[in-house]
C-alpha cells in the first residue's frame, strides 16, 4: 500500500533536487559547484485561517520547483524516499526556466 502525506495548515512537502555529481562526459564536479538549494513540491496543505476566519491558501502548488533556505525544514521519510516539510513563509521563491 502506497502512503501519501497531506501536510496540515500552511506546510509544504518538498523533495530536494540533488545536483549531478558529474557531467555527461564523466567529469566529476566539486560539491560546491551547484550551490542552488532547490526542491520539487510534492504536496501542500490547505492553508491557514486569518483573523476573520477566511482560509489563506499556500503560495505554491504541487509540481512547482522552489528555492529552499539553507537550513530548516523537518525531515520526513516515507518508504525509501526522504522529503522535507517547510512552512509556506520559509520558501524563498519559485524557480522558472
Amino acid at each position: 500500500m502506497a502512503r501519501r502525506l497531506i501536510p496540515c495548515l500552511n506546510r509544504i512537502l518538498v523533495e530536494k533536487i540533488i545536483p549531478p555529481s558529474k557531467t555527461t562526459a564523466g567529469i566529476l564536479l566539486p560539491e560546491k559547484a551547484s550551490k542552488l538549494n532547490s526542491g520539487r513540491v510534492v504536496a501542500v496543505g490547505p492553508g491557514i485561517r486569518d483573523h476573520s476566519g477566511k482560509t489563506v491558501p499556500v503560495a505554491v502548488k504541487e509540481g512547482d520547483t522552489v528555492l529552499l533556505p539553507e537550513y530548516g525544514g523537518q525531515e520526513v521519510k516515507l518508504g525509501d524516499k526522504e522529503y522535507h516539510l517547510f512552512r509556506d513563509e520559509d520558501i524563498l521563491g519559485t524557480l522558472h526556466e
